[in-house]
């Protein structure tokens, strides 16, 4: 229980460092590269971008892309976080594998080789029914309990190793889902406030300022593609984390359903 507490307490301790740490990588980013001088014509960075040079163009944005950058590299830094996380989630070995060893050792009554298959998967799954499968052993000898008593005891005990597993493959996916709703918002707010740049140029005197024209309507390109694209990211890894979550959590029910009604079937 201590150990779990203490990786909790890391993953939060993590999102808190890191967030205001990818802020400020995108804003040095912002100004020391896609601001650089040299990307912009004369070398001044209010003039238009060198032909061709994206940075400068990205640049143009307005002061909506940093916030967008460090979306963006919130989403590219969580995902790695979670997939090695749900990576040694799942052990050395398959799963699916895993689980039909386990099955087929406790057909044979053979808990011990099955408690050994869990050292040797390690992960969250090989923890949850290890846990089962020491409280499985150890109700075995009781006299006290009846087998329906037996058999609920050994579901609390997986059913309680699952809730201290469970929230350690959720931590943060939070962050990724509520990012997919934050950058669609925060590109719309950079795009609007490029249209209002636009609609200011042409409601100038005489003929409109087709410069400032030009880079309101930029800005407003631009924040809409940087906004749209890290949603669509945040979205893709959210689904593809919570596909994963789901398979090992239906391989944990799997298992404990299996440890269950073996003891039922073999013990009294």
């Amino acid at each position: 229980m201590k150990n779990k507490n203490q990786f909790r307490a890391m993953f939060t301790g993590f999102a808190a460092v890191a967030i205001p740490v990818l802020f400020v990588v995108a804003l040095l980013l912002y100004i020391y590269v896609l601001g650089n001088p040299a990307n912009f014509q004369g070398g001044n960075i209010n003039n238009n971008p060198l032909p061709g040079n994206y940075l400068a163009t990205v640049y143009k944005g307005g002061v909506i892309v940093p916030i967008l950058m460090t979306i963006l590299l919130i989403v590219i830094t969580f995902t790695i976080e979670r997939f090695i996380t749900i990576t040694k989630a799942k052990g050395k070995g398959r799963v699916n594998s895993f689980v039909a060893k386990v099955h087929m050792d406790l057909s044979n009554k053979n808990i011990d080789n099955a408690m050994n298959e869990c050292d040797k998967q390690k992960g969250s799954v090989a923890s949850v029914i290890k846990a089962g499968l020491l409280k499985y052993k150890e109700m075995i000898p009781v006299k006290e309990l009846n087998r329906d008593q037996k058999v609920i005891a050994i579901k609390q005990e997986i059913e309680e190793a699952t809730s201290l597993e469970l929230p350690m493959l959720e931590q943060n996916l939070v962050i990724i889902a509520t990012i997919a709703s934050i950058a669609t918002l925060m590109g719309l707010l950079g795009t609007v406030l490029g249209m209002i740049k636009a609609f200011g140029a042409l409601a100038t005197s005489g003929a409109p300022d087709a410069v400032a024209l030009a880079s309101g309507i930029s800005e407003a390109l631009i924040n809409t593609a940087l906004g749209i694209s890290t949603s669509a990211l945040a979205i893709i890894f959210y689904n593809y984390f919570t596909t994963k979550i789901d398979k090992l959590t239906y391989s944990i029910d799997e298992a404990g359903v299996a440890i269950v009604q073996n003891f039922a079937a073999n013990y009294n």
